[in-house]
């Protein structure tokens, strides 16, 4: 498709290191159209992916461009603070509530610098995975929202600012889709299949 010039470049998502560059390796040697970008779960609060793909990524040349910047909505506000989505969301429960108690200490951290600068929580969030990244995915459901993702691309963060965001960060366990891309979890049932129809 990409040689028809039906569309520009391919990206996948949700993928191990090995992976990608096996399906580009893959493509090298076929003459295929490579990867260019990776759509995996990255944030403040989950940073797994800085293990190998970051560094993959960078050594090839390839964008990354994360989704749940703001996990679920966690970034966005103070941990007493709660929403619609937070309440019931079951897939970001899944994703998040495992590790609440680690991840208290980040977001109570994103609170502190958001009153230091005057800013929202949002834009101290984004900013930080604006160092890592170009091109974080953010969903929207108020013009706020729009905002705040935009006030974060001017907003420079200190490299003590950085470092006082990141140090308390564990590892987590893989959740989601990554924690099904493994042989022994393919026929496990997941959140986002409960409705799926039967075989």
């Amino acid at each position: 498709m990409v040689k028809a010039g039906q569309i520009r470049y391919i990206g996948i998502a949700n993928c191990y290191a090995w992976q990608l560059a096996k399906a580009n390796a893959l493509a090298e040697k076929e003459g295929f159209e490579k990867f260019i970008s990776v759509q995996n779960h990255y944030n403040l609060l989950f940073r797994e992916e800085e293990r190998e793909m970051a560094g993959l990524c960078a050594k090839d040349n390839i964008a990354m461009t994360p989704y749940s910047a703001l996990a679920s909505g966690r970034l966005s506000r103070k941990q007493e603070e709660t929403s619609k989505r937070l309440a019931e969301d079951s897939y970001a429960k899944l994703k998040y509530d495992g590790t609440a108690a680690e991840d208290a200490k980040i977001i109570s951290r994103v609170s502190e610098l958001a009153a230091k600068y005057g800013v929202t929580m949002t834009e101290i969030s984004l900013a930080w995975l604006l160092t890592k990244v170009t091109a974080p995915v953010t969903g929207a459901t108020k013009v706020r929202h729009v905002e705040g993702a935009a006030k974060a691309v001017d907003l420079e963060l200190s490299s003590a600012d950085l470092d006082y965001l990141e140090e308390l960060y564990t590892p987590h366990p893989l959740v989601g889709v990554m924690a099904q891309n493994t042989k022994g979890a393919r026929k496990d049932t997941q959140v986002w299949m409960k409705n799926a129809p039967k075989d």
